[in-house]
Order: structure tokens, then sequence, then C-alpha cells
């Protein structure tokens, strides 16, 4: 289940860096805006031990280890080309803390369909001075910054926007990752009878209103909850999995064995006999 609210102490920066244009430096860092409501269903057998996915060859049957995978660029139907992780490595982008932003726009001039994902960008440094003042005229001048920065081995590109005194970056899809209109052969377009026009003019004004996502909630995720919730209450159909064999066969055979507190132990017994060799060597 999805906590209803979170502390700013369980958030954490994933990136941290600077926002770089000219002479101007502005250390930010960087919080994911969107979370996840947690309402997937994990796969699990009778007894309620989660399933793990295995690659198995489908010429043989042949379940593969790490070892017996490479990573192949299909260049045409069923014909590869192997490239090794030093091959990858190599065409990595060179790490970098900075977010190189290339141009100021006008925010209006970018298709939200070019939005992939949602950052907050946070004042970063002992001071908060420079991010103001570029959240602040940015906003005034409704411009947004085109920017390149890499995360997590690939560089990518981001919008970033200003709103209520708050940097927001959007990393953007390139353009051959939208679909046109025209690539779904639709109907050439028409121009539709007067008569259509005012009934659904007026139509729509009956609906009208004032949008805000207060007034709407994932439904089908809080039906799952609830029915969760209710065979929990009444304890039905609740799996518990099986513990790890060796854990299982270590309660059978007496004491759990915690190796971590018996190797302090073991350190800490071997330090004082030192210090009382020592006392008495001296």
């Amino acid at each position: 289940m999805p906590e209803a609210n979170e502390s700013p102490a369980a958030l954490r920066a994933f990136w941290s860096g600077t926002i770089t244009f000219g002479l101007v430096s502005v250390p930010v860092a960087i919080f994911p805006a969107n979370r996840s409501r947690r309402t997937s269903l994990r796969m699990v057998d009778d007894d309620g031990t989660p399933l793990q996915r295995r690659y198995v060859c489908p010429k043989d049957g042949k379940e593969l280890d790490w070892d017996d995978i490479v990573r192949g660029y299909e260049v045409s139907k069923g014909k590869f080309v192997v490239v090794t992780d030093e091959e990858l490595e190599a065409i990595e982008p060179r790490k970098t803390r900075d977010i190189d932003l290339r141009m100021f726009v006008d925010a209006r001039d970018i298709d939200p369909m070019f939005f992939e994902r949602a950052y907050y960008l946070t004042p970063a440094g002992g001071s908060t001075k420079a991010y103001r003042l570029l959240a602040a005229v940015m906003e005034k001048n409704g411009r947004a910054g085109i920017a390149t920065f890499v995360m997590r081995a690939k560089e990518s590109m981001v919008a970033i926007l200003a709103e209520r005194g708050i940097l927001r970056a959007e990393t953007l899809r390139f353009q051959d990752e939208i679909r046109r209109p025209g690539d779904l052969g639709l109907p050439k377009r028409a121009k539709p009878k007067s008569t259509a026009v005012t009934k659904f003019t007026r139509e729509i004004g009956k609906h009208s209103g004032r949008f805000s996502l207060r007034d709407f909630k994932d439904e089908a995720a809080e039906r799952l909850e609830k029915l969760v919730s209710k065979k929990q209450r009444e304890h039905n159909d609740i799996v518990k999995a099986p513990e790890p064999v060796g854990q299982q066969a270590a309660q059978e055979g007496g004491e759990v064995i915690d190796l971590v507190e018996a190797l302090r132990t073991s350190l800490q017994s071997g330090a004082s006999t030192a210090r009382r060799r020592k006392r008495k060597a001296g």
C-alpha cells in the first residue's frame, strides 16, 4: 500500500550537479516528481513462494547462466551483431556533473507529447540566490531551457521549466520516438457542418469546469487495495512463503548463528587478549 504522505527526510536526491551556461553556474539536486502507486501483483506459486525469471534457450530448453548470455543488436530478422560489455563501456558518454544548458526557448513551443518523465530540481550547496534568480527570470519571461546531462551512463535531453519559483526538468523523447497522425492512416481533414459545430459547442459548454487532479483518482488501484485489505481482515487466500532452506536447517539444528555478530565478538576478544599480553609484557 502506498504511503499517504512522505516525510521530506525520506526523500533523497538521486543525482546532483550544476546547471551551466555562459559564466553562470547553478548547483542543483534532482528528485523524481513521480511516484509509483505500488499496486502491482507479484507472481507466486501455490504456497506463496515468489517466482524468479530465468533465461531459457528456446532451441534446446536449457536454462542459461549470466556467463552464457551476450547482447545482440538486431540488424535484420534473426540476424544480430554481438556487442560486448567492454565495447558498450567504451562508447558511453563521458561522466560529468554538468547540466549543459544549450539554449532558452519559448516554453509554449515545446509540445508536451515530447515529455517523458518529470523531475524536481532543488537548490544544492550553501546558497540559493542563483537558483531563485534563474527560476524567477525564466518564469517571468515564459522561457524554458533545453539542456543535456549524463545520468546512469546515458545522455538525456531535458527541458527545464520554472513554475512558482521552482525549477522542474522534463526528460524529452527524440523526434524519431514520436508517431505522427499521418502514420496512423487517419482520413483527411474535412470541414464540419455549422449545425454540428453549434451542437458540439453547446454540449462542451454543459460539461465544462475547472480542472483539478484532486477530482480524479486511480479507481482501479483503490479497488485492488480494498480487495486485498478485505481478504487480509478475513484471513482469506493468504499464503506465506516458506523459509529459505539454509535458514530452515539452522533453526532445526538449534540456535541461529549471526555470523556478523560472531565475527565482531571474535575481533573484540582478540583485541582484549592482545591488550592483556601487552600489559603483562610491560
